[in-house]
């Protein structure tokens, strides 16, 4: 019945998704079917647990994690005086031993989260400094972008979630409003991810014609090397009634809180010849989660499927800028109206944009 059900969720969930992908999509859920049956008690619920990661978990040999030696430590916390709180607990603690922010453990009291992905890093970004001293309150916004045109003729789009679904038309009206400046700031900082489906409506009006994006694998068997051949997948220009922007440089903005999504965004925008990467390394999360379910109903997000960028590279811990554009925004000159990697952005487009002939025509 569990194995129905994940299969059900599977490729539902895959219609969320670039296209490239359904067809692979659809032979993952197979290839990890609930062939052993645990007992609905701690030890039970632990094993269930251990076994959904050891065998289909995507990244522990890619980390160098030795998962039955993990798995064995934790174990030994639980006795018959534990509680149904110190079991969970106890789980959480051995899942961030992953490293990953798209594995979690939900309850029905609460949810574990790897929060240390970007918390030990700096934020390298404030959205009031950004409002109020370079946006001066009075950008536009639809459709989850904030926009706005900055000094020199540079065109800026804030987008903080690819969870915002981006309407065709909206995003029309904004390169439409900013299709006469010189450059644009596409400012991705502290977006946490979202629907795969945006950057495809994005990069689409970028682009004039069809490039790589990138490729995923699945796991094809429960040992920690079993894959499928990596799948590629593409993106298209968008539609030709639509508006575009091109033949001009672009700078994407990052920090550490871009992920999932916005990390897979950064990826391709990478790639581009006229796109300049500015900021911190993004946080990663380079895996397309599933979810499974524990004999007790608790439920377990994680990493099935890894996803590599247009090079071939892994994408789970993190694209770094353009080289030598590594940037940070310390928070002291943030909170003084000075965003450093903004500025770099700004400085680097007005070096290289071309000159304005005052005499033209004459």
């Amino acid at each position: 019945m569990m194995t129905l059900f994940n299969n059900y969720i599977y490729r539902h969930a895959a219609s969320l998704l670039f296209p490239a992908v359904l067809a692979i999509l659809a032979v993952i859920a197979p290839a990890c079917s609930d062939d052993i049956s645990y007992p609905d008690d701690h030890l039970g619920n632990f094993d269930a647990l251990t076994e959904i990661i050891d065998t289909r978990y995507c990244f522990l040999e890619e980390k160098g994690i030795d998962w039955n030696e993990v798995s064995k430590r934790y174990r030994a916390q639980i006795t018959d005086e534990t509680t149904e709180f110190e079991l969970f607990m106890i789980c959480a603690a051995m899942l961030d031993e992953l490293k990953d922010g798209h594995v979690n453990l939900t309850s029905r009291f609460t949810t574990s989260y790897y929060r240390k992905w970007w918390t030990d890093y700096p934020q390298d970004f404030d959205l009031r400094t950004i409002q109020e001293d370079y946006l001066h309150f009075n950008y536009l916004s639809t459709s989850g972008m904030i926009y706005y045109v900055l000094p020199e003729n540079i065109g800026y789009i804030y987008y903080p979630s690819f969870s915002s679904g981006i309407s065709e038309l909206a995003l029309d009206y904004v390169l439409a409003l900013l299709s006469d400046t010189d450059s644009l700031i596409i400012d991705i900082r502290d977006n946490g991810g979202g629907l795969l489906t945006n950057i495809d409506i994005l990069v689409g009006r970028l682009i004039d014609h069809e490039i790589p994006g990138g490729s995923i694998c699945h796991k094809t068997g429960p040992g920690h090397d079993e894959f499928s051949k990596p799948y590629p997948f593409t993106y298209k220009p968008a539609e030709s009634f639509r508006i575009s922007y091109l033949g001009k440089p672009v700078v994407l903005l990052t920090n550490r809180s871009c992920y999932s999504a916005a990390n897979a965004f950064t990826a391709v925008m990478k790639s581009l010849p006229n796109v300049t990467v500015i900021g911190a390394r993004t946080g990663g999360g380079g895996g397309l989660p599933w979810t499974s379910e524990l004999p007790n109903g608790w439920s377990v997000r994680f990493s099935a499927s890894p996803l590599y960028g247009p090079d071939g590279e892994p994408t789970e811990f993190g694209i770094d800028p353009t080289p030598g554009f590594e940037c940070h925004s310390p928070a002291e000159e943030l909170a003084e109206g000075k965003d450093a990697i903004l500025d770099r952005a700004m400085e680097y487009l007005n070096a290289i944009a071309p000159p304005h002939d005052a005499d033209e025509g004459d």
